[in-house]
């Protein structure tokens, strides 16, 4: 079936429409891995969002269950050049388009990504249309969708209730970990067992208390979805979390918040950055990791107060802030995903030094009992 995509800018794509048989809407971004298609469709972080596909070819290894992200399709739709209906992978359990219309997400293919992306790269994120019929009326439905900053996006991802991930970890002394859901992904959770810490999910709505109770040694701040300047009451949790002084450590949207909660601003890119090989130099050591990032929206350097905060990784495409670390307390951020590994093991120091640092406060609680227990 002949279907469009219409942006509100009033420039409109035409394709096949495939997957669910429905109309949708959505802020339209576009990712430029070759791979990883259903790691992005099961990323909470890419909720309300039409996601375009600039690797040519999509589907064509089909859909294996125990890869997800999380339980379910977070985009609003996909746009891509060439679907691939049937998939050639031995593990494949569904195909792409299965899955799509199971979960009622709209697709439209045979578009000219090519154009489109340039459209996204030089006049910016917009919000985009996709349905049949008169493209001027697609147009105008694209026009009355609610921007980003009207919708709590991070309320419809988050967990209901907090649980604990089920897998233990493998060491003998593993450290507690409250993870603030903002839309956490499942390899993030892995990522923590994997490094020796046993893992608690709380929900956006817990309050300081909630994450310290267990005891916890340490709070994960999540990616996310959505506009951090929106989340006020997540900021003032994290404000919350480094008066307790405990270790932080947060991705993307945890990134942003932490700064937030710090003094600093953010700020919207005109195109975000989405994809799988983004360089990033690490400012401590000069090299240079390969990462994975997802996110519209970026740390100003010039707003970080250099007595709150250090910039400790930066972009070399366009130099902005991808780390930062917080002065004279165990907090730090990162922009990208280090838990996707496209270097592959370029960043998973940082999760190692996240339990370093409970650990040592171990030591140093240990210590302190010590002088305690001699001058008494």
């Amino acid at each position: 079936m002949e279907a469009f995509l219409a942006l509100e800018t009033g420039r409109v794509f035409s394709g096949r429409l495939l997957g669910a048989p429905l109309e949708a809407g959505g802020e339209v971004v576009f990712h430029t891995g070759m791979t990883g298609y259903q790691e992005i469709l099961t990323d909470p972080s890419y909720a309300g969002q039409a996601v375009v596909f600039t690797a040519a070819h999509i589907g064509n290894y089909g859909i294996h269950q125990q890869d997800h992200e999380s339980p379910r399709i977070h985009p609003v739709a996909v746009i891509v050049r060439d679907f691939c209906r049937r998939n050639f992978h031995r593990r494949s359990e569904f195909s792409l388009d299965q899955v799509l219309r199971q979960a009622r997400v709209p697709a439209l293919a045979e578009v000219d990504t090519r154009a489109l992306t340039r459209v996204l790269r030089d006049e910016g994120t917009c919000r985009g249309w996709i349905g049949t019929g008169d493209p001027a009326a697609l147009v105008a439905r694209a026009r009355e969708l609610p921007p980003v900053t009207a919708v709590d996006w991070v309320a419809r991802v988050t967990t209901a209730k907090a649980y604990a991930c089920g897998r233990e970890p493998a060491v003998a002394d593993p450290c507690a970990v409250a993870v603030l859901d903002c839309g956490v992904k499942k390899s993030i959770l892995g990522r923590l067992v994997d490094e020796g810490c046993r893992v608690r999910v709380f929900p956006a709505t817990a309050s300081v208390a909630d994450l310290l109770a267990g005891p916890t040694e340490g709070v994960f701040l999540s990616n996310g979805p959505g506009d951090p300047a929106t989340q006020t009451n997540l900021v003032a949790t994290v404000r919350g979390l480094l008066a307790a002084d405990v270790p932080l450590f947060g991705i993307c949207l945890g990134h942003q918040l932490l700064a937030r909660a710090l003094g600093a601003q953010t700020v919207k890119l005109p195109f975000g950055h989405h994809g799988a090989n983004h360089p990033v130099q690490n400012l401590a050591s000069g090299r240079v990791e390969i990462t994975s990032q997802n996110h519209n929206y970026a740390v100003p350097a010039a707003s970080l107060d250099p007595l709150q905060a250090a910039v400790t990784h930066v972009s070399l495409n366009d130099g902005s802030v991808e780390g930062l670390q917080a002065v004279g307390r165990e907090a730090y951020s990162v922009q990208y995903h280090p838990e996707a590994a496209p270097g592959p093991s370029d960043s998973l120091y940082l999760f190692r030094r996240f339990r370093e640092a409970m650990l040592a406060r171990r030591v140093d609680g240990a210590q302190e009992l010590k002088k305690h227990a001699a001058s008494g």
